[in-house]
């Protein structure tokens, strides 16, 4: 695994990809475990067969991929089907994730793992845990605007991820993204140059 691995997690709307994005312009490697999530869920996704296998045709769409809406339905309706689907899809993006830490050539490397904390964050994998915050009502507002999704929906998701606090508890380094993107940059200019001098001291 690269050297020096730094978490990035986020609640919903928080603006993580934005974050993301802002250190891949500043020469970090980016390993996005949400991306990685869609590639083994793609038409012949390595994913796909086992999906299939569990939960039938009826979580395929016409193309050959997860049906997510389908998806998502179930596994919300039901936790005993959340954790099957979890079963298959985390192993192998973790396997996935490994290999491509491995792999970057950048001094250290942004992990994004949307659910970070709530996966119980195996601690030794990070060196450094980001999390990018807001308030709530701005996450809420940023969302029904991205996604067409109505204020209870969006509620009904932030409720079934980590709590704000619980996010910050488990934070080394936190961004505040409740203002312009000149300030968003600011604070990404700052932790890249301290993850910069942290990977030369590992």
């Amino acid at each position: 695994m690269s050297a020096y691995i730094v978490g990035l997690t986020g609640g919903i709307g928080s603006g993580k990809s934005r974050v993301a994005d802002l250190f891949v312009e500043r020469g970090a490697t980016l390993v996005d475990t949400d991306a990685i999530a869609h590639e083994l869920t793609a038409p012949g996704g390595a994913a796909m067969p086992a999906l299939r296998a569990e939960f039938g045709e009826g979580i395929v769409d016409a193309r050959g991929a997860l049906d997510r809406a389908a998806m998502r339905q179930r596994a919300f309706a039901d936790p005993a089907q959340r954790r099957r689907l979890e079963a298959i899809l985390h192993p192998l993006i973790g396997q996935l994730a490994e290999r491509r830490c491995r792999a970057a050539a950048s001094p250290y490397v942004i992990l994004a793992v949307p659910l970070l904390v709530e996966g119980g964050a195996q601690r030794e994998r990070y060196r450094r845990i980001l999390v990018v915050d807001c308030p709530e009502e701005l996450q809420i507002s940023r969302v029904m605007a991205r996604n067409g999704l109505d204020a209870d929906k969006v509620r009904a998701i932030m409720a079934a991820q980590a709590t704000r606090a619980e996010r910050l508890a488990a934070a080394d380094d936190v961004i505040v993204n409740d203002g312009g993107l000149e300030a968003l940059a600011a604070q990404v200019d700052a932790l890249n140059l301290k993850y910069l001098r942290l990977s030369r001291n590992t």
